[in-house]
């Protein structure tokens, strides 16, 4: 299977090797299942990148019948990505940032926008996805003054992650920590589970650290939304969709204090004039800061 992603370009500069010795850690690398889609991969596909096989795309094509707005509303979400870690490296000057979920490389990266303000920003990226551990060399890219560090771990182990060796090597959490949950919670379906995650994330952080996430939303497409996630599940790929409320209420559970606009569609959180344009029935995510006090 390798051997077939290198044959077809899938595979970064000298990944090879990588995956001969094993992750960074010195850990064997999961096997990678090809025949079975991959929401990563599906996320990859619609965004336009290649590290997708046919069963990614032949869901794609299957969601986008009764989901035709996802690729729209998929880069509203990284363009909301975007302007979220600007807003937070430029206005309130967060230089630490602990993301989750991270999926596939994706230019510009996390990193390259928070080191953009601020060169010596301080990224840990995490995920547990063999295909993302493979080009995860591509998150280690940084700025010299800057550090960048990758951990293969479950979002659910949340408590654990905060704990690793690579987030304290690279993170002061007596400063504050900017933590993301981009398009990652939708995949969590039990709400109570979801806000444990939360709550165990944000508890060893400073104060005046900031939560950043966004999830799929039903309100502004209620049918497209519905049916294309009835196709997710089909393809052994649950996810939830919440209300503008039920969004609030993850983040007020951990006792944060939600930030200006509040909950939005991801295009309306402060946006730029690309953003701006989009109709709201082709935007199904809600988008939020939230910070500790």
């Amino acid at each position: 299977m390798i051997d077939a992603m290198a044959d077809q370009g899938w595979m970064m500069a000298g990944s090879e090797d990588w995956m001969r010795t094993g992750a960074p850690d010195g850990r064997p690398i999961p096997a990678l299942r090809s025949d079975v889609a991959h929401s990563a991969r599906i996320y990859d596909f619609f965004l336009g990148g290649k590290d997708n096989f046919p069963a990614d795309r032949e869901a794609a094509a299957e969601i986008a019948e009764v989901w035709p707005s996802l690729p729209v509303s998929m880069r509203a979400n990284r363009q909301f990505m975007r302007r979220v870690v600007h807003h937070l490296a430029a206005e309130h000057d967060v230089r630490q940032f602990l993301d989750l979920g991270t999926g596939l490389p994706t230019e510009p990266n996390l990193h390259q926008v928070a080191q953009a303000v601020h060169p010596d920003a301080r990224v840990v990226y995490v995920d547990n996805d063999p295909l993302v551990l493979v080009h995860a060399r591509a998150l280690l890219t940084s700025t010299p003054e800057g550090r960048t560090s990758y951990v293969d771990a479950d979002l659910h182990d949340a408590r654990a992650i905060v704990a690793s060796s690579q987030v304290r090597q690279i993170l002061d959490l007596e400063q504050p920590v900017a933590v993301s949950l981009f398009a990652i919670l939708q995949f969590v379906t039990d709400e109570d589970a979801a806000r444990a995650i939360i709550r165990e994330l944000m508890a060893p952080l400073a104060s005046g650290s900031l939560l950043a996430l966004s999830t799929v939303t039903a309100d502004s497409n209620p049918k497209e939304v519905t049916e294309g996630l009835a196709v997710y599940a089909a393809r052994g790929i649950p996810e939830r969709a919440r209300n503008r409320a039920e969004v609030a209420a993850l983040l007020t559970s951990a006792g944060l204090e939600v930030l200006d606009p509040g909950v939005q569609l991801v295009h309306r959180w402060h946006p730029d004039g690309e953003s701006a344009a989009l109709p709201d029935e082709h935007v199904q995510m809600h988008g939020a800061v939230a910070r500790k006090p």
